[in-house]
Parts: structure tokens; sequence; C-alpha cells
């Protein structure tokens, strides 16, 4: 199996900008990205702060950015599922010693699970067994 490759760290105002071009299911305009900031998180940051931005995310790997005519468009280069999966595996090691057990733990003690979200989980682990 290859080894998958480590992405580098973002930051929390990273993390945001990523999200909102995650959630965009496809390459976004950079205008468009700054509206939805402003929407979403109340960050009300302008077209230089959000190009800077952009460009640290490039330099890690996450993004391409190109223009088409008079507007700038931003490309993920990486998966969100890529992100969640090495975030979630750092946490775990870092937090919970590396048992996903306690990770689990720790969630069902902060949050109500129903009834449905137990089964979904029981039947994960049961396909994990296949």
């Amino acid at each position: 199996m290859k080894k998958q490759e480590k992405l580098r760290k973002l930051s929390a105002c990273e993390t945001l900008i990523m999200k909102l071009i995650w959630d965009s299911n496809g390459d976004i305009a950079v205008q468009d990205l700054i509206v939805r900031m402003r929407e979403r998180y109340e960050k009300d940051y302008a077209r230089t702060t959000m190009v800077t931005f952009l460009k640290k995310l490039s330099d890690k790997g996450y993004v391409r950015t190109y223009r088409v005519g008079r507007t700038s468009y931003v490309h993920a280069e990486k998966s969100e599922e890529q992100y969640k999966q090495q975030m979630l595996s750092e946490e775990t090691d870092f937090w919970f010693g590396g048992k996903p057990s306690r990770l689990v733990s720790a969630l069902c003690n902060s949050q109500k699970i129903s009834e449905d979200e137990i089964r979904s989980i029981r039947e994960l682990l049961d396909d994990l067994d296949d």
C-alpha cells in the first residue's frame, strides 16, 4: 500500500478558506470566495488579504489559482477527505494516545447520539470485520 503524502498544517483562517473552496464543489472565483467568507464566517477580508492567504495555500500545495479574462479562480489540489483523514489521525494520536476507541468515547460523552447514529456506527464497525 502506498503511503499517503503528509499534508502541511493549515492555520485557522486557511482552514475556513479551504472549507469554502471544498464546499463549492468545483473551482470558485476569488470574489465569490470573499463574499462567502463574509456571509458564512463574518470575516470581511480585502482582496489583497485573500490573495495572500491563497498564495500561502498554493505554497502548501492545497490550491492552484488561474485567470480567465479578468476573473481569478481557485482550484483545490487536495481533497477535503485527505485533510480530514490526516487531521483525525493526528488529533487521535495527540489527544487520545493513538486509540480510536478513546476518540469515540470522547465523542459519545460530549454529544447526544441518537439511536440511528448508534445503529450506523455499529454497521460501520461490523463492516470493518469483513
